[in-house]
């Protein structure tokens, strides 16, 4: 048995797979087929420790054997949330060759997000990191279990793991962070020498069926759950990898969350694994971080969104004196591109990205669901720094539409559409959704106001879901609204963007109050309603009354125009 999906048709399906998109292998063959040449060469760079080839199928096969020996169900699925670590990885490919279905949430989720995914999947696994400050003590570990336990098939497969610290470096090259299950405390042991044989734990699920669970931006509430099958997913990597120019010389740092699509697979850490490259791990993008690990591993490609690629620029542009500038060029010398996707870069940071930083921009515009758009080092200067790309596959299918569904014309503003071998067809288990965001012929409505030049690149100008792009972070303003409008104070309240220099949108919440409550007073209930931090308002309005629109509904669009504040906190 094997997680429902909506399937392709099988006449597209077949011809995928003539054209030689869908190749019919797991993505476990990303690491496998590099046993044959790249066995021993350097995989993945974390807090000091180094994988080879040999070592991530070495350690997610037994990771595999571990988990399978608790004798899980054909169609089990897994909630994972795991930081940026070679953990992350080994845990991916070993729920691969268990045929476990996982979703991976990111690390700034919080436990509303992770009680929410389990609703929708029912995990009958769950694994997580003592990083998290969910876990910080025995405490809050039990409290979130208790938590997620009503949506859970079995809590005593629950997967705790310890910190990735660099301490673990001077052990072993390739020793993983202490694992042990919850129930009983018992250690999961490693033999770093044993490779067990693949046949005695490889439970993969076919090419064609779910592979793992993306998650959307989540423009209705918690984010919903992209099916990604082996197939499609396999294609994303592979053609992201040919776009991208990327080779076994690659040294790729993942700074931004690594269960991410972006980070991911475009190219991401899969496309590097494919082609032979190497990954080293960052806890997080900024400079600080970042600069020391591309001198000290030669770092040739990292992904970026518009904020963390603003503090580089200002890192770079707080080196005045000759020293401190050489030092830093030096630092950097490696670093052939820097990818900058997730929300929409200004022209007049793109412009700076080579001047000041000595590297190649190419802009990315993505989505989980499927289509991603890539600039390439041969378009020209205005196309690189004004626009977002065009798509990567010859198959991807676009379309621009007016708010009648009629084509516009070439270079004015409509809703971008899409649909090909690697774009979903439905979310998982969400027919309503799926009513409205696809049309009758399979394509999908991305939410996005684009224009499209006569090259074929996209210019995105917007969004037409009611939802705020926090420097590459999506809040979705009903979610916080339903909250905020249990809060017995609260009459009425609007959640809306608000431009901002750095993150692109900031979020600004026009509460209507019947009693007396103060900023801090939402900020903490939000909080204790275990809301990611990000999704809290930045700024928070008190008015009398919200802007109504002919119909009686709440004018966003006058509220965005004015922020005309009678108290702001």
């Amino acid at each position: 048995m094997s997680i429902p999906f909506t399937q392709w048709p099988e006449d597209i399906a077949k011809c995928y797979v003539d054209k030689g998109y869908w190749i019919n292998e797991p993505l476990t063959n990303i690491v496998s087929k590099q046993l044959a040449v790249h066995a021993n060469k350097t995989a993945l760079i974390c807090h000091g420790r180094t994988f080879t080839y040999r070592d991530i199928d070495t350690l997610s096969n037994q990771l595999a054997s571990k988990i399978l020996a608790r004798d899980f169900p054909n169609d089990a699925t897994a909630l994972v949330q795991l930081p940026n670590s070679a953990e992350f990885y080994i845990v991916f490919f070993a729920l691969l060759k268990c045929g476990i279905t996982p979703v991976n949430a990111l690390f700034n989720h919080s436990s509303n997000e992770l009680v929410a995914f389990s609703k929708q999947i029912k995990p009958a696994l769950v694994i997580l990191s003592t990083e998290h400050s969910l876990l910080d003590d025995s405490n809050k570990t039990s409290e979130l279990l208790t938590k997620l336990r009503p949506h859970c098939i079995n809590l005593d497969n629950t997967l705790i793991i310890g910190s990735a610290s660099p301490d673990l470096s001077s052990k072993s090259n390739n020793v993983l962070a202490p694992m042990h299950w919850q129930q009983n405390g018992a250690q999961l042991i490693f033999e770093h020498n044993n490779n067990l044989n693949l046949n005695l734990v490889k439970q993969e699920s076919s090419a064609d069926h779910v592979a793992f669970f993306q998650l959307s931006g989540g423009s209705t509430g918690t984010p919903k759950l992209i099916p990604r099958t082996h197939n499609d997913y396999y294609y994303s990597i592979r053609q992201s990898a040919l776009v991208c120019e990327i080779s076994a010389n690659t040294v790729y740092l993942c700074a931004l969350p690594a269960p991410h699509n972006f980070t991911l697979s475009s190219p991401g850490a899969l496309g590097v694994f494919y082609v032979g490259g190497t990954v080293v791990t960052a806890s997080d993008p900024s400079p600080t971080t970042c600069f020391p690990l591309i001198y000290q591993h030669k770092v040739t490609l990292t992904s970026l969104v518009p904020p963390a690629l603003h503090l580089w620029l200002v890192e770079m542009s707080k080196a005045n004196d000759t020293t401190k500038t050489n030092q830093t060029n030096i630092q950097l010398s490696s670093l052939n591109t820097i990818q900058v996707g997730g929300a929409k870069l200004s022209t007049a940071i793109a412009e700076k990205v080579n001047k000041i930083l000595g590297c190649q921009l190419q802009q990315v515009f993505g989505m989980a669901e499927g289509l991603v758009n890539y600039t390439q080092h041969t378009d020209d200067t205005w196309h690189i720094n004004n626009t977002q790309g065009k798509p990567m596959s010859p198959c991807d299918e676009i379309q621009v539409l007016d708010e009648s569904g009629v084509p516009v014309n070439a270079g004015e503003i409509g809703a971008l559409w899409t649909r090909g071998p690697y774009t979903f067809r439905g979310y998982y288990n969400s027919p309503i959704a799926n009513e409205r965001a696809f049309d009758g012929n399979g394509f999908y409505c991305t939410g996005d106001l684009v224009k499209q030049t006569a090259s074929g690149h996209l210019i995105v100008m917007g969004r037409n879901k009611d939802q705020i792009n926090r420097g590459g972070e999506k809040i979705d303003a009903q979610e916080i609204e339903e909250l905020l409008l249990h809060i017995p104070s609260i009459v009425d309240v609007a959640l809306v963007a608000m431009p901002d220099d750095i993150l692109g949108e900031r979020s600004c919440a026009f509460v209507v109050k019947k009693a007396e409550i103060k900023a801090r007073d939402i900020r903490r209930y939000l909080r204790e309603q275990g809301v990611a931090s990000y999704k809290t308002p930045d700024r928070i309005t008190f008015v009398h009354d919200l802007p109504k629109t002919a119909v009686g509904k709440i004018d966003k669009r006058c509220l965005r125009q004015s922020f005309i504040t009678e108290t702001t906190c």
